[in-house]
């Protein structure tokens, strides 16, 4: 499984942002689809998936603001961004789950940087 994610930007506080994330290669086995982010020196943290069926879960502090969804045509996922703070900027990486039998793997793409500017 490959991941391309793409949209990232400087955006002032208040405004949108999109980012997509392509997947490409063997997807029929991923199981949840998302995106994380990382700022220096703090741990990644979830912040949208998107589950095979459906169900989308979000971290507290972007519920309300973000969506997650796809486009299973295009195998690719979209994160709107919206009424975006500072402590928003960070990298967003694009991360895909699948299990393989009694096996689960993680993928990653490479992060696009948010910043917002206040």
């Amino acid at each position: 499984v490959q991941l391309q994610a793409s949209g990232g930007g400087l955006v002032q506080a208040g405004g949108s942002l999109t980012l997509s994330c392509a997947a490409s290669g063997t997807t029929l086995n991923i199981n949840v689809i998302g995106w994380y982010r990382q700022t220096p020196g703090k741990q990644r943290e979830m912040v949208a998936e998107i589950s095979r069926g459906g169900t989308t879960s979000f971290a507290d502090s972007v519920k309300g603001r973000f969506t997650i969804s796809r486009d299973n045509a295009k195998n690719t996922i979209y994160l709107q961004m919206k009424s975006l703070k500072p402590e928003d900027t960070a990298v967003y990486y694009c991360n895909a789950g699948e299990v393989v039998g009694d096996l689960e793997y993680r993928y990653w793409g490479q992060g696009t940087l948010v910043t917002v500017s206040s």
